[in-house]
């Protein structure tokens, strides 16, 4: 099973927000997901990430579970035909291809804003998910930590994560191009999670000057106003606060638009005013942009910037990928050990048993003391007979030739009769 690692993938390459939205899990959903492919497919080492680019699941199993992974999904979000999204999705059943994947996406190399931060964390969360519902085994874990490593040293040697090229920082740099023509423009923030977040923290950092924040938890909006000096709109004052903003933030996190047509045209729109949805799903009505003087900018329509920031991280992705390939032939070797680990334990019980047997012979003929050097003595005999075959063991690993010694190992000590004997 060390060899079977799977992914089903949803995401911008193939398919436009309008699908995307519709697949994408939040926390809860995730977690609740992974519940059920527990339950309903053969599979271990299984991972759920969902972003506002990507929904995908990775997992180990011998037999490809894709079109049940997609029928699943789609009976989570209540979908009833989600066969005829099946285009929209990448299935990756090669175990080397997919394992390339995960670290290609962990890196922010398959980001929308290439090298986006974001990324990392969630692929960190969605492992913790993957830990909390026990989904996660051997190969999972030491997969994840060699990517995290792997993050590391992407930060420390390459400039990929430099500067500020991420989705939110995209977000101001439109915002910056949309009111360069105003005098002290006025920018309203609605909702706060991870990018409405950082889109405030740059803000703060920038010339804008009239920034107000508004979330559903006032006193959440009050924490990240205190950090970054913004002004907090209560939530009930919304609509008044709207009327005055040029620009209007929404990173507000529902299944269901909330700022609808209906509700904007209320809003008796003079001049230009621009709403830019960083929601998954949308939280824009697109129908808000018949409004006349209304533009709207959905996630897809925040292009990358050419900025110095994101030039250093393309100049940086021939490194990365280096860097990514190093940890990959790390991980492989690891995994090639995995895979003798078994005829490694059954020969050392098979000395063992020897060993065991050998000493019983004698053991009624010696005092404590000397059992007791015996004993240490054989066992430091076993350890060094042992450390040759397991040297040998890895090293053809490493040459693809570990079938042949295994076989060799296997007949010579006859390993499956002492591994029947042991278990009967």
């Amino acid at each position: 099973m060390l060899n079977n690692f799977r992914a089903v993938s949803l995401s911008h390459k193939k398919a436009p927000l309008a699908i995307r939205e519709l697949i994408a899990l939040d926390e809860g959903s995730c977690r609740q997901f992974l519940q059920t492919l527990k339950n309903f497919i053969q599979a271990t080492d299984i991972l759920v990430l969902s972003t506002c680019n990507r929904t995908e699941v990775y997992y180990t199993s011998d037999a490809d579970y894709s079109h049940e992974i997609v029928k699943l999904l789609g009976i989570s979000k209540g979908i009833d035909n989600i066969s005829q999204y099946l285009d929209y999705f990448t299935i990756v059943n090669e175990h080397a291809d997919a394992v390339q994947h995960l670290f290609n996406v962990a890196m922010g190399l398959e980001a929308q804003v290439v090298g986006d931060m974001q990324i990392s964390n969630q692929v960190k969360q969605a492992y913790q998910w993957s830990v909390d519902s026990e989904a996660a085994g051997p190969f999972l874990h030491r997969l994840l930590h060699t990517i995290f490593f792997t993050n590391k040293r992407v930060v420390q040697e390459t400039s990929f994560r430099d500067g500020a090229a991420s989705t939110s920082y995209a977000a101001l740099e439109l915002v910056e191009s949309l009111t360069s023509e105003l005098i002290n423009p006025k920018v309203l923030v609605v909702g706060l999670g991870e990018i409405g977040a950082d889109v405030c923290r740059h803000l703060k950092d920038s010339d804008f000057q009239n920034v107000k924040i508004s979330n559903r938890t006032k006193a959440k909006a009050e924490i990240l106003a205190e950090e970054c000096g913004l002004e907090v709109v209560p939530f009930e004052e919304l609509v008044d606060a709207m009327k005055e903003a040029d620009v209007i933030i929404s990173s507000v996190a529902r299944n269901e638009p909330f700022f609808t047509k209906e509700m904007v045209s209320r809003l008796n729109v003079l001049t230009y005013k621009f709403f830019i949805d960083l929601s998954v799903p949308r939280s824009v009505e697109p129908e808000v942009e018949q409004i006349p003087g209304v533009l709207v900018y959905n996630i897809d329509t925040i292009q990358n910037k050419a900025s110095e920031a994101l030039q250093r991280r393309l100049d940086a992705v021939p490194q990365v990928k280096q860097i990514i390939r190093e940890s990959i032939e790390s991980f492989q070797d690891w995994t090639k050990e995995m895979n003798v680990s078994p005829t490694i334990q059954k020969l050392k019980n098979a000395l063992e048993t020897i060993r065991q047997e050998e000493m019983a012979r004698y053991m009624k003929k010696l005092s404590p003391a000397e059992a007791k050097h015996m004993d240490e003595v054989t066992k430091s005999m076993m350890q060094k007979i042992i450390k040759l075959p397991v040297l040998q063991l890895k090293a053809a690993c490493k040459r693809g030739e570990a079938e042949t010694l295994i076989d060799v190992l296997t007949d010579l000590f006859d390993l499956e009769k002492q591994s029947a004997e042991a278990h009967s």
